[in-house]
């Protein structure tokens, strides 16, 4: 008996629906009720005795059922019951919070003292000074625009990062669009091209050219010059984006399948309906570093002059420092280069790209800044920056370490009511914004929720301002590394000097080499501007270049 009460439930519903049948057909028709209810249960339970999907349904007939119940609700019992304020997975309680306030426009302080653990591992913060300064225009700006460009941009230090039309629903791009029109800062369309809605809220926006080519391209998929030229013509655009990887899944492309091509989408792509439409994970116009900057300057022609840049997430760091060489070689120097960082990303992906493929910012910030100077171009190039930035320190830190601007995509959507349930891939968003449900979308508010994308903004450049003040600067984009602090181990702390150090202008093409930078020089020695290919197939421990 012991060893088969597993089927226990099972048996009692059948046995419950015997006895309510006959006390159905002698006493009272109400009984009919209990035998549909425990019938039915029967029933499921025959069908899990008999399935083969699920073993725990063979073993646990209907019971088993409760263990999927529990599984789907984790998420949100996580979030609701379990977690503490400061668990990022992937943002913490506090730092939601901290949006939600600020793109309402309530109260956004805190009582009682810090809730970090300043003594441990990885514990940043920003020094102040004794001459602090009030900074009362927060409408902070970077002119982004080198020597070859003709229309450049005067873009905000925080704008909206990558998200297209066809993963968020057209509610959330009108009222991020509409919020950005309104605080005066610029979205980023994702690689899905310019859709009504992008248009509707009229916005400034970033046209990303992804491998797709959507909303420039051929039948075929490759690349047209011709829908390029009519489609970045538009003043609404200001600038043009080439997207090599992201920090989601870099390295890797992508399928929007036949049956989630909405005419919407098929317009706004340019892509046929019926269809599966293939991201490829590689570009087809080019296959080369010199090939790459070739392409940045067409665009920058055909754009009629407008800003072009490109975005990536760091990998093989020989292969940014061939793209370099290529700058140097062609003449060509991209207006601005956005850095990914491997904690990045709204889209779904395989869980081995999310977790451990590309650069984490930080790091990947510090080598493209530091791999331009030494190049001689850093002052030619602007850098955007992106990876799990909503505060204001995030931006100080990330300003501090070579960025001219910052991106946000998930703050942002916390500011129109992302609650993170991270069922994004699923069309089931509870809250309508990564969904193409039009029903779920309806629960979106566009003139609401784009008033919080704006206060959010408006808001986060305030305290910007006030740590500035506090650092005793007058603007943002005078932070440096020196201005924080890194814990490396619990009784040991770095100067942001020496945990992410500005290296020396024009070292990489100085005739005398600095012996601490040997790894630098040996990378650079490998980079070859017309190829990404690695000169040799290392084999056995890295053989580092000795000091000269």
């Amino acid at each position: 008996m012991i060893l088969h009460q597993r089927y226990l439930v099972f048996v009692a519903t059948g046995l419950i629906s015997i006895a309510a049948l006959a006390g159905a057909i002698l006493y009272s028709p109400w009984l009919f009720l209990l035998v549909a209810v425990s019938g039915a249960l029967f029933l499921l339970g025959l069908h899990d005795l008999h399935q083969h999907r699920h073993s725990i349904l063979r073993n646990y007939p209907i019971v088993g059922h409760l263990r999927f119940v529990l599984e789907s609700f984790r998420p949100e019992i996580r979030q609701y019951l379990i977690e503490s304020d400061n668990d990022q997975v992937p943002f913490s309680r506090e730092h939601r919070g901290l949006v939600y306030q600020r793109a309402k426009g309530v109260e956004d302080k805190r009582p009682f003292g810090t809730i970090e653990n300043v003594y441990g591992s990885g514990y940043a913060w920003l020094t102040h000074s004794a001459t602090p300064v009030s900074i009362a225009d927060t409408d902070f700006r970077v002119r982004i625009g080198g020597p070859a460009c003709r229309q450049p941009y005067n873009a905000s230090l925080f704008n909206i990062s990558a998200m297209s039309f066809g993963s968020l629903s057209a509610n959330a791009i009108l009222a991020l669009n509409n919020g950005a029109r309104k605080g005066g800062f610029a979205h980023d369309t994702g690689e899905g091209s310019i859709s009504r809605y992008h248009r509707q809220g009229g916005g400034d926006l970033i046209y990303q050219v992804a491998s797709g080519y959507f909303g420039c391209r051929n039948d075929d998929g490759s690349f047209s010059a011709e829908k390029f030229a009519e489609l970045s013509a538009d003043p609404q655009i200001k600038m043009i984006e080439i997207k090599l990887s992201q920090g989601a899944k870099p390295g890797h492309g992508g399928m929007l399948p036949a049956s989630k091509i909405s005419p919407e989408i098929s317009e706004a792509r340019g892509i046929p309906m019926g269809v599966d439409c293939i991201s490829p994970a590689a570009h087809g116009t080019f296959s080369t570093p010199v090939g790459l900057m070739r392409f940045v300057g067409q665009l920058r022609e055909l754009s009629g002059g407008k800003p072009v840049g490109f975005k990536l997430c760091i990998g093989h760091r020989r292969e940014f420092m061939s793209m370099v060489k290529a700058m140097l070689k062609t003449g060509i120097v991209p207006d601005f280069i956005v850095v990914d960082g491997a904690e990045g990303g709204t889209g779904a992906a395989p869980v081995e790209f999310a977790n451990r493929v590309g650069m984490p910012m930080l790091e990947g910030l510090t080598f493209v800044h530091n791999t331009l100077r030494g190049a001689g171009i850093r002052d030619q190039v602007r850098i955007g920056a992106a990876g799990k930035i909503v505060s204001a320190f995030d931006i100080a830190r990330t300003l501090a370490l070579g960025a001219d601007w910052c991106n946000a995509a998930r703050g942002f959507m916390f500011a129109i009511g992302c609650i993170q349930a991270q069922s994004c891939h699923t069309n089931c968003c509870p809250v309508g914004i990564a969904t193409q449900d039009p029903v779920r979308q309806r629960a979106i508010d566009v003139g609401d929720k784009s008033d919080r994308v704006t206060r959010f903004h408006r808001n986060t450049m305030k305290a910007l301002g006030e740590i500035a003040g506090a650092a005793g600067l007058s603007h943002p984009s005078d932070f440096m590394p020196y201005h924080f602090m890194f814990r490396q181990k619990d009784n040991e702390f770095l100067d942001g000097n020496e945990a992410y150090p500005y290296l020396p202008e024009g070292f990489l093409l100085a005739d005398e080499e600095i012996p601490e930078l040997a790894d630098w020089y040996s990378r650079w020695d490998r980079a070859n501007a017309e190829s990404f290919a690695p000169p040799e197939i290392p084999h056995g421990p890295f053989q580092r270049r000795k000091a000269a």
